[in-house]
């Protein structure tokens, strides 16, 4: 049952967009990268895992400067960027990553921007996954095991977090639906009938760019 399609999953923290894109990426028995992106990055850059970790999804202020006199690094060399600031480094690394990971066809890649850095690409689904507070507060308290009168807290800081590291690199506001090709309130139908709608809609996008590429050949 392993799709073509490369599925990338933001998400509101405590809504569990983690689980929901690791249970479809067992689904569709492809690949699933979140944290596995920053193994990757570490054997490709050098640098040590505690960095990536340290840094992952924060934004810098001067690579946009730098991108504008060296616009080939978003186009998959990391030549040229001596000079960056950490956290630009590691975006630049993970961009990599990522374009890496998905030519080589279908998997599940967690945040970082991903529906971003592959826009170029045809055979990507972006999902957004939502949730209320109630719910998300409940997650964090059941399963990550946080305080009750710290999850409010966490939750506000890690969107935000979220939000201004898609602002920075994106150009772009952080889960508005016209930047994904679907939007799911994880709360209302639950984990697994997340899993399912997500499912659905990447087998009949499978069909459609099927049917597409099979017309253009005629």
């Amino acid at each position: 049952m392993a799709k073509s399609t490369v599925i990338t999953i933001s998400r509101q923290y405590g809504s569990g967009g983690r689980l929901i894109g690791k249970k479809l990426a067992e689904k569709f028995d492809i690949p699933f990268y979140d944290k596995e992106l920053i193994e990757l990055a570490v054997e490709e850059s050098g640098f040590s895992k505690e960095i990536f970790e340290k840094v992952d999804e924060r934004a810098s202020s001067s690579l946009l400067y730098t991108l504008s006199v060296t616009p080939g690094l978003m186009h998959g060399g990391l030549t040229g960027m001596a000079d960056l600031p950490l956290n630009d480094k590691v975006f630049l690394v993970q961009t990599k990553i990522i374009k890496d990971v998905a030519a080589k066809g279908g998997c599940v890649i967690v945040g970082r921007c991903a529906d971003y850095i592959l826009k170029e690409m045809h055979n990507v689904v972006n999902v957004f996954i939502r949730s209320n507070m109630t719910d998300r507060i409940n997650r964090c308290v059941n399963v990550y095991n946080l305080n009750m009168n710290n999850a409010a807290k966490e939750i506000q800081r890690m969107d935000k977090k979220r939000a201004n590291y898609y602002s920075f690199y994106a150009h772009s506001k952080w889960g508005v639906a016209e930047n994904y090709d679907l939007c799911i309130n994880s709360g209302r139908i639950g984990i697994e009938a997340s899993v399912d709608v997500i499912a659905d809609y990447v087998d009949k996008f499978e069909e459609a760019y099927k049917a597409a590429q099979a017309k253009k050949k005629h």
